[in-house]
């Protein structure tokens, strides 16, 4: 059971469950510290106190990985070369900084619209918990930004995007996608980490045998998917929901209505082909029941250091070449989707 907050109780929050009217297991339950509402501006003041309520680990592996490259960090240079850099038209970098819990901004650049979910994140940080004091550089756009390496004269800056690859080196935050579908929850949303979990469509062996994608036309690959659906349709459902990028295309392949993501439970395997970089629905495919088979991608997000292939998806070559062949595998092995379980 899930319940939004709209209102703060300091002490006594009184939840029954009933059945008509019994009570339901140890209904009613107390819960005798605060709680408070998303919008509460209640900041915890000892952060390693609001770290351990949290249960948050000491260190996350993939922030661990990403600093790697910095050693140590010349604020001044950052400051001096970034806007140099990224201001132009096309820039997506927006210029953060943390004082005293509070939270200003400045964008670099045209295209800087989606700031208004890395807004959302700092600002419920900053009602939850006293934030250090800091300055940061966060692309808000589809692709990393800084590709040179640490050996480089001069070297690598550090900028914080949502989505990393093998051959940048971002500092990765979890996607805007994952973090405004949190924070929305029972809101402003339908999909979340939580809801998916929920809607995971019918048992297995009831689950239509073929595999599905449905998805824009933003990479080649998912042109070639459609190909393949219409070549063995008794393996593959793929169809592309909207054209932008390869517009005529649409006369050859077709395009299909948009799908309700819980419907996609229905089908037992997920095709994850990459967009403009990482697919970022893979964490709700994952949460599903349904088996998935994952392209193989130079992007990823920070959760995909904890993956590992076989276990939590079927790898399936960049070029697709042997995706009939997995799919065909899939059928008859006794291997059901574990990803889940991770």
């Amino acid at each position: 059971m899930r319940y939004r907050m709209y209102g703060s109780v300091r002490k006594g929050l009184k939840i029954e469950i009933l059945y008509g009217d019994q009570h339901v297991a140890q209904s009613p339950y107390i819960l005798k510290g605060p709680v408070y509402h998303e919008y509460c501006d209640c900041p915890e003041e000892d952060p390693e106190i609001w770290q351990s309520i949290m249960s948050c680990p000491s260190q996350d592996p993939q922030i661990t990985k990403d600093f790697i490259s910095f050693p140590t960090i010349d604020l001044q240079r950052m400051l001096k070369e970034i806007p140099i850099k990224f201001s132009q038209t096309r820039g997506a970098v927006v210029h953060y900084t943390l004082l005293n819990n509070h939270v200003y901004r400045r964008s670099l650049g045209k295209y800087t619209d989606f700031k208004m979910f890395s807004d959302e994140m700092f600002l419920s940080l900053a009602r939850k918990v006293r934030l250090p004091d800091v300055e940061f550089y966060l692309n808000v756009g589809d692709w990393p930004v800084e590709y040179r390496k640490a050996n480089d004269t001069p070297g690598p800056i550090p900028v914080i995007s949502w989505c990393g690859s093998v051959d940048s080196r971002d500092i990765v935050l979890p996607t805007y996608d994952v973090t405004h579908s949190t924070l929305e929850t029972l809101r402003g949303v339908t999909n979340d980490l939580l809801s998916i979990q929920g809607n995971t469509g019918p048992f297995w062996d009831n689950k239509t045998e073929r595999a599905l994608f449905r998805g824009r036309d933003s990479r080649e690959e998912r042109l070639h998917l459609v190909k393949l659906s219409k070549e063995n349709p008794e393996l593959l459902d793929a169809g592309i929901t909207g054209y932008f990028f390869f517009r005529e295309k649409e006369k050859e392949l077709g395009k299909v209505q948009l799908m309700g993501f819980f419907d996609f439970f229905k089908y037992k395997y997920q095709v994850n082909v990459d967009g403009t970089v990482a697919a970022y629905r893979f964490p709700y495919l994952l949460l599903g029941d349904s088996l998935v088979l994952k392209q193989d991608s130079q992007y990823y997000e920070h959760f995909y250091v904890g993956l590992k292939p076989w276990k939590h998806y079927v790898p399936v070559k960049r070029n697709l070449e042997d995706l009939l062949e997995k799919i065909k595998w899939a059928k008859v092995s006794s291997t059901t989707n574990s990803s889940s379980k991770w």
